[in-house]
This record gives C-alpha cells, sequence and structure tokens, in this order.
C-alpha cells in the first residue's frame, strides 16, 4: 500500500548569485526570457534583449545588487533561507526552497523533495497576490519539472492568500510597530509590484487581488482612503502599467500637504532589491526632494514570528 508522505515546496522570484555584471546578466535573462514576463514574439524580442537591454542594464543593476547585498548574500536569499529553516521547524514534514529563476533552482527543489520520498506536494509561492507572471510562472516550472518524470506526487497548489487572516494579522502588526516608533503618519502608502494594464484587461485577477489586501489591512488598521493609499511601483517599459504609479505619487504627494508618508511593500514576502534600493531609497528622495518632511519603509514580513505563523497555517491547512 502506498505511503502517504506530504512535503512542502516555498518558492520565491529568485536572485542573482552575486552583486556582478555576469551573475546579474544571467540572471535577467532568464527571468526576462520568461513569456510569462514579456510576452512579446521571441523574434523581436530576443534580439533586443541581448543586443541592447542585457547590455546596458547589467552593469547598472549590479551595482544596485551591490548597495544592498548583505554579509550573508542576497536580502531575498537570506530571509527566503531564514523563512525556510523557521518553517521546517514548525512543520513535520520536509521543506525544500525553490527560485523560479536562478539558484536554488526549481527543479533542484523538487528533486529533492521526491528523493525523500514525498508523495503529496504542498506548494506555497510567496506571492500573496496571485499574477500570472508570478504564481503563474511557478505552476510552468513545476510542470516542466515533472514532465521528465515517470511518477508523479499529487499537488496541492496554493494559488494565493490575498486576504488570509493570519496575513492580515502580520501586516497591521508591521505597521502598528512602525506607527508606535515612527509616530502615525499623514498617509500610509502601500505599493504593489505592478503588471501590464494589459496583463489585468485580459485576465490576470492580480489587481483585485492587491485591492482585496488592502481593504483588509485598512480596515484591520481603523484607516480610510483619506490616510491610506495603495499604488503599483516597478514599471519597465513603454506600454502602461497598473496605476497609480508609486514614483509619480511620491512626487505629487507634498504637493497636497501630505509631508509624513510610511510606506510599504505588502505584495513582497522577502525584502529585496525593488524594496530596499527603488522604495526605501529612490522613492524616499523624490518625495523629500518634492518638499516632504518625513519618510519611512516599513520592512516587508521577512521572517518575523507572525509571518512564519501564517506559513504554518496555510501549510498545515492542506495536510
Amino acid at each position: 500500500m502506498r505511503q502517504d508522505k506530504p512535503g512542502v515546496l516555498l518558492v520565491n522570484l529568485g536572485t542573482p548569485d552575486a552583486p556582478t555584471t555576469p551573475a546579474v546578466k544571467r540572471y535577467l535573462k532568464q527571468f526576462l526570457s520568461d513569456p510569462r514576463v514579456v510576452d512579446t514574439p521571441r523574434w523581436l524580442w530576443w534580439p533586443l534583449l541581448n543586443g541592447a537591454i542585457l547590455p546596458i542594464r547589467s552593469p547598472r543593476v549590479s551595482k544596485l545588487y551591490a548597495s544592498v547585498w548583505m554579509e550573508e548574500g542576497s536580502p531575498l536569499m537570506v530571509y527566503s533561507k531564514r523563512q525556510r529553516d523557521a518553517l521546517a521547524a514548525r512543520v513535520d514534514m520536509p521543506v525544500a526552497l525553490g527560485m523560479s529563476y536562478g539558484n536554488p533552482s526549481l527543479e533542484s527543489a523538487l528533486d529533492s523533495l521526491m528523493a525523500q520520498g514525498v508523495t503529496r506536494l504542498i506548494v506555497l509561492p510567496l506571492y500573496p497576490q496571485f499574477s500570472c507572471s508570478t504564481v503563474g510562472a511557478v505552476w510552468d516550472g513545476i510542470t516542466r519539472v515533472f514532465s521528465g518524470y515517470r511518477s508523479l506526487p499529487s499537488v496541492d497548489f496554493i494559488r494565493d492568500y490575498a486576504e488570509h487572516p493570519a496575513y492580515i494579522a502580520a501586516l497591521k502588526a508591521s505597521v502598528e510597530r512602525s506607527f508606535a516608533t515612527h509616530g502615525k503618519p499623514d498617509l500610509l502608502v502601500m505599493s504593489f509590484h505592478g503588471i501590464p494594464q494589459r496583463f489585468a484587461d485580459q485576465g490576470d485577477d492580480y489587481p483585485q487581488r492587491c485591492y482585496d489586501t488592502a481593504e483588509a489591512l485598512k480596515t484591520s488598521l481603523g484607516l480610510t482612503s483619506q490616510n491610506a493609499l495603495l499604488t503599483f511601483q516597478s514599471r519597465f517599459g513603454r506600454e502602461p502599467w497598473l496605476m497609480p504609479y508609486t514614483d509619480e505619487t511620491m512626487k505629487a504627494l507634498p504637493a497636497k500637504g501630505i509631508k509624513h508618508v510610511q510606506i510599504m511593500s505588502p505584495g513582497f514576502s522577502a525584502d529585496c532589491l525593488e524594496t530596499l534600493e527603488e522604495i526605501s531609497e529612490q522613492n524616499r528622495e523624490f518625495f523629500l526632494h518634492a518638499g516632504g518632511s518625513k519618510f519611512e519603509y516599513i520592512p516587508a514580513l521577512n521572517d518575523d514570528a507572525l509571518h512564519i505563523d501564517m506559513m504554518v497555517e496555510l501549510v498545515n491547512g492542506r495536510r
């Protein structure tokens, strides 16, 4: 009789192996070659990517990574490993970490779990809000790996957790800590990673899932649209992305009398380049240069105890 053995696959986006131009170029090439991320026809995109984007962006982006690199490595990797270890200590089953791009790969993580005899796979993509460009890419990656297997586990795929009470509670606690330390701001900005508006028009419900999180968090904190705002960051290319844009918002707020902001990125489960450099540094400069007085970044949940509690609850709910 086949014995049931569950195992957990934690997945995040990925990061370069080092803050160097060659490592960043390898990582960006894999990331930007995924049609889930950039769906421009290959015949048009490939020459542009290899001939212009990678040679120009890789040296600049490597310097940005160097500015946030921790002693233990890339922030995303450091926090992801801590999350994996903390979760493994709390659940009685194997836990592996895989990245959609870069190392450790999804293939290495799945091979490890299968070698341990896992027959029921619980997949937890660490993207609180579903998007075809993130969670969809995880689905694709797992399918590619298992296409080479003769025997497959049953798969329990956690699509997202945008409104999960434990997730909202962890976010609420992080905001309340910030308010207690720095005082209540004129405005709490919730900045989510953007996607092309076209993706949403074609059926990606990511914007709605971001609104769901923002509304649940506002309600839990007793905030209203007067003192809490949702924005979208990290746009790339020339086509319209989800609005309002975080950077343009930061430049405009001081003229509206908003002098003190605190900003968080609830869609990022671990701090990374997009939070530590783009939000905490670039957008701080935009706001202060435009006439703002106080700007505080509220860190991602990372390996916070309440965040791990949420992961345990999600995984145990699928046992």
